[in-house]
């Protein structure tokens, strides 16, 4: 901060409310000054009460300037999400948008020109909204989700783009540029990326820590980030709700060290309740005014808190400059920086500036929708099925069949095209959801429940529609019923239980139920909405029904033996229907897949990669009836679809892809469109030796594409075609090149099939020796690429040695080493089909100087975990049990150091440090440290020890005799 700043604030702080008010409004408004100055002139203007009001996610209007109310923070993961009812002029109005795929279907076209078509068109959506109410849709869009998706059982892995942070970044920076439009100083809408930091899992995500090294910090978790800042298509981040090596991401100084990737102030809000969080939940302040005085000091802007009330956090925030925590000149930088969101938005200038007229083209964006779901999708396996021949008959089975699901962040479609209606358009469809229809008969009393009522009541005389429910499953135990007279879905109301839901849906997700079997032959009913999980939920002591003396349905049994047991007659079966269905029809089509409600989404992780046991029987049967079975599998996550790869003849994957899903799908099944989605993950045989979802170590754990040395059942970047291609020889420009230099690579890709289509050239590379463990590939380029039969294009792309850089540990810095790097060039990280190499002139890292080493710098652990060092700043190592070490390689000892000391905390008690060469546990020992337990984890003393003559270059191990931090140590 400026010292004239500060003085400039402070004189208008105490300068008299009045004589602020008197000041002529016209600097702030004139789009012919500089945008500094506008800024710098109204927060002028502002009384300390004003700028702390603008610090909440609802900034509240300040009509004697007249300026209105700003709210940020419009979801906008694949569309703009979340629109529902509201209220506009005394009349109801149903708020629709254009619903594309998910993040995880966009990402898979491998596209940057779609994707910055389609985050365009999100922006212009986003202006419309805004113009009919900007109450409820600001114009600060809470997308993309860049956390890469480094574990498959992540519950929002639907929200982000790829386990690769430099092909995320690549396609968030399409997405969030588009958005932003392409004026160099003003914004159409404003994309805030989320979740910073290492955000990876539901499970504790308030209150879990992510220990994440720093070579794993800098070169995986930071570049989804730091690429689409850089490239100035994002106005911001905002900080997850776990904490990263000990420390709350709401806290973190690096919000405030980010804003060096962007050449534009950074408006940085807090999730939501997340504040709240650091004195709840996690306990981290004491009270609110210190954590969010230190919210502020660490670069957040905007708290999204209590939902629109700024009540309490305008409060913390007075009771912070009172403390003496903050200072007026810590409010006007985060106000300056947060206004100059509001400027770029145009919202000062007349007319609203360039983009204050804009407005969606609905047309052209279900153009779009249908394009991206086409382009999305990725062939697994085809052996001739397809693509399918219009006419006929085709047997469209399954349950997902004739549905198009919305996701949490999804928002009202204006219409949805099912699969079975986008095929219908093409050939005569015999049609099966292929599930159970079934009636539940209460075994004391003979009675049926029945859906007729406003709650279920087991009261029917007969099985009549009803009385009758289709039993759809998804996997783990858990079905949901949809009630046949009505079509709706039965769930859970607080009172009791009723048919009245179109889908699954809510925080909660109140419509999930297990039919467990009794061993005399009957069922019970267990309620498996989210909340039972929360001890203050009626499910979390009884979850299973009972029926009430009235014949109602509610809530009343803590174990299977004490609830209502139902005789489950099956009326039909799903499997023979959809059998039914597939014989003598000319083709099948099983759609297959996940309910995004259900299956893993925020706050759920994903336990199993497996499909529903009972989708999978309706494969296997299917499959069995038609040979021309084609399986598509609707989800949002990879699947170990290891049976359908084996024995189904044509097998696609589709994220759940909005409301053109139909056509889309049909497209590609009919061959109008050529597959050209990609895979954007590695797609595992079994969730079975994964690592903890909670292991953020993505090189310690060899984990994703970049690490792992397994079989994968697809790999990243996998994807077929109804054509095929031919890659010529490779030519490099030069075969070396210094640490400053680039190269171009070149080669001829070929159309050698019949059919036009698009084909994705990958470029991977691989440092064949160094100080460090190397990825096994690392994705550098790609290009998708248009032919037509017989044709060739060349192909280019340019390699830069800055690209091969990793983050070196000795020395904290980054560095690009002295090697050999092969250069390969496929359709996907396992298919390489052309290869070259270059030899890079960079440096050699020396031997480690621990005449002075932060911990966290390590080469290797085992057991140990990062932690915070203290609650502002720095990271440190904390051991939990004995015989836990750190190793630091290859340290030049040849100076005969002659003492040890560290800088340790023993919250938990007296413990010893030993210093060891070559081996944790047989290596020589130099030297043991006694740790005297300190007043808690924050209170840190030196110890220091004698060392013997040694000489050499030695592996340095440091090896804890039980809890303690350490922070630095040195040998000298």
């Amino acid at each position: 901060m400026y010292t004239s700043t500060i003085v400039a604030t402070l004189v208008l702080a105490l300068a008299p409310p009045a004589a602020v008010a008197d000041r002529p409004a016209e600097d702030f408004r004139n789009p012919r000054l500089p945008m500094r100055v506008r800024v710098d002139d109204l927060v002028g203007r502002l009384t300390l009460d004003e700028k702390i009001s603008l610090l909440h996610q609802y900034q509240p209007a300040i009509p004697r300037l007249g300026i209105g109310l700003f709210k940020s923070g419009t979801e906008a993961l694949h569309g703009i999400a979340w629109s529902n009812d509201y209220q506009h002029n005394g009349d109801v109005v149903t708020a629709t948008a254009t619903q594309y795929p998910q993040a995880i279907g966009l990402a898979s076209t491998w596209d940057p020109a779609l994707l910055t078509r389609i985050g365009s068109a999100v922006g212009d959506e986003a202006r419309s909204q805004h113009a009919a109410n900007p109450d409820v849709f600001g114009l600060n869009l809470w997308a993309p989700v860049v956390n890469p998706l480094r574990d498959p059982r992540w519950g929002r892995n639907e929200e982000g783009y790829s386990e690769d942070p430099w092909l995320t970044g690549q396609v968030a920076t399409a997405y969030a540029g588009g958005i932003a439009g392409d004026d160099p100083t003003y914004l159409k809408a404003a994309p805030t990326l989320k979740h910073y930091l290492a955000y990876n899992n539901e499970v504790r995500r308030d209150t879990n820590s992510a220990s994440v090294p720093p070579r794993v910090l800098h070169e995986y978790d930071e570049p989804a980030f730091r690429i689409p800042l850089q490239a100035g298509a994002a106005t911001g981040v905002m900080p997850s709700y776990n904490l990263v090596n000990g420390r709350p991401n709401t806290v973190s100084p690096e919000l405030d060290a980010i804003r060096a990737w962007s050449s534009q102030p950074l408006f940085n809000p807090s999730d939501a309740f997340a504040p709240g969080n650091l004195t709840g939940s996690e306990a981290y302040y004491a009270t609110q005014a210190e954590a969010d005085a230190a919210a502020i000091k660490a670069g957040l802007n905007s708290f999204t808190q209590d939902n629109t009330d700024p009540a309490a956090t305008a409060a913390a925030i007075h009771s912070a400059l009172d403390q003496g925590l903050l200072t007026v000149a810590d409010i006007d930088d985060a106000v300056k920086q947060n206004l100059s969101l509001r400027f770029r938005l145009g919202e000062f200038d007349p007319g609203g500036g360039p983009y204050g007229n804009v407005r969606a083209d609905l047309a052209a964006d279900q153009r779009l929708a249908r394009q991206a779901v086409a382009e999305s999708t990725v062939l697994l396996k085809n052996t001739g099925v397809l693509p399918l021949r219009p006419g006929g008959t085709v047997a469209v089975v399954g349950p997902l069949a004739d549905t198009v699901y919305s996701d949490w962040y999804g928002g009202n479609m204006p219409y949805k095209v099912t699969p079975r209606q986008g095929i219908a358009e093409r050939s005569a469809v015999a049609f099966s959801e292929g599930v159970d229809r079934i009636a539940l008969k209460q075994a004391g009393t003979g009675r049926y429940v029945t859906g007729g009522g406003a709650l279920l009541s087991a009261t029917a005389a007969t099985a009549d529609p009803a009385a009758q429910f289709d039993v759809f499953d998804w996997g783990s135990g858990i079905v949901t019923l949809r009630n046949v007279a009505n079509g709706k879905t039965v769930g859970y109301n607080w009172s009791g239980f009723a048919a009245d839901q179109p889908q699954p849906n809510g925080w909660f997700v109140q419509q999930q139920f297990s039919l467990e079997a009794r061993p005399d032959g009957n069922v019970v009913l267990r309620y498996a909405g989210y909340e039972s999980a929360y001890d203050w939920a009626p499910s979390y002591h009884t979850p299973y029904v009972v029926v009430q003396p009235d014949g109602t349905l509610n809530l009343g049994a803590a174990t299977a033996d004490t609830a209502t047991e139902f005789a489950r007659e099956t009326l039909t079966s799903g499997v023979d229907s959809a059998v039914a269905a597939a014989k003598g029809a000319d083709a099948a089509v099983v759609v297959v897949g996940s309910m995004p409600f259900i299956n893993g989404r925020e706050d759920h992780d994903r336990t199993s990669l497996d499909l529903a046991a009972g989708q999978e029987a309706i494969v296997r049967a299917v499959r069995a009836a038609n040979p021309n079975t084609v399986v598509v599998v609707e989800n949002s996550y990879p699947t170990a679809l290891n049976w359908e790869q084996a024995n189904a003849p044509a097998l696609l994957w589709t994220s759940h892809g909005g409301q053109e899903t139909g056509h889309g799908l049909a497209d590609v099944l009919y061959g109008d469109r050529n597959p050209s989605g990609r895979l954007t993950q590695t797609w595992y045989r079994t969730a079975d030796g994964l690592p903890s979802i909670t292991d953020y170590d993505v090189i310690g754990s060899k984990r994703t594409f970049q690490y792992y040395t397994g079989d994968p059942l697809y790999p990243l970047g996998y994807g077929l075609s109804y054509t095929t291609f031919h890659y010529g020889r490779p030519q490099v420009s030069a075969s070396t090149m210094d640490a400053r230099g680039t190269v171009r690579v070149s080669l001829d890709v070929t159309n050698t099939g019949a059919r036009a289509g698009d084909e994705v050239v990958q470029l991977y590379t691989h440092q064949r020796a160094s100080r460090v463990p190397q990825p096994v590939e690392q994705l550098r380029g790609f290009q998708r690429v248009h032919l037509d039969p017989g044709r060739t294009k060349r192909v280019t792309f340019t390699l830069a040695a800055s690209d091969l850089r990793f983050w070196d540990v000795t020395r904290g810095r980054w560095v690009v080493e002295d090697a050999t790097h092969d250069i390969m060039i496929g359709s996907s990280s396992a298919d390489i089909r052309a290869t070259a190499q270059v030899q890079v002139r960079g440096e050699t890292i020396p031997p480690r100087d621990l005449r002075s080493v932060r911990a966290e710098n390590f080469d290797a652990y085992q057991g140990t975990i990062l932690t915070d060092e203290s609650k502002a700043s720095g990271t440190a190592v904390a051991a939990t049990a004995a015989g836990q070490w750190l190793r630091f390689a290859d340290a030049d000892l040849r100076g005969n150091p002659a003492a040890f000391t560290a800088r340790v905390a023993g919250p938990g008690g007296p413990t010893t440090l030993q210093v060891r060469l070559d081996d944790p546990v047989n290596g020589r020992l130099l030297a043991t440290v006694n740790v005297s337990a300190t007043a808690d984890v924050y209170s840190y003393a030196d110890v220091t020890a004698a060392l013997p003559r040694t000489g050499g270059r030695h592996d340095v191990y440091l090896v804890f005799g039980g809890p303690a931090r350490l922070s630095t140590f040195a040998l000298r």
